[in-house]
């Protein structure tokens, strides 16, 4: 596996979803390249981050905003979870 398919792989990797063929190329890359190490830990950060960004956010949802488009995000983002 090269860097750049490691991170292609990345975002399917910390989900848990790729597979075991391709785990298995993506963590023995990361046992022979520190830069993809230091680079799945950053990403692991900013995610970390990011969340961290919006956790205090007030969740309310404006009158304006549609309940369709509110009911589609939760539906989505409950998927996603799942």
């Amino acid at each position: 596996m090269t860097c750049r398919e490691f991170i292609d792989f990345i975002q399917e990797y910390l989900e848990g979803s790729l597979p075991p063929a391709e785990r298995e190329s993506f963590l023995e890359h990361l046992a022979l390249c520190p830069s993809c190490v230091a680079y799945l830990e950053t990403y692991q950060q900013t995610i970390l981050l990011a969340k961290d960004a919006f956790r205090d956010l007030d969740a309310t949802v404006p009158d304006e905003v549609p309940e369709a488009l509110v009911s589609a995000i939760l539906a989505a983002t409950a998927k996603e979870g799942a």
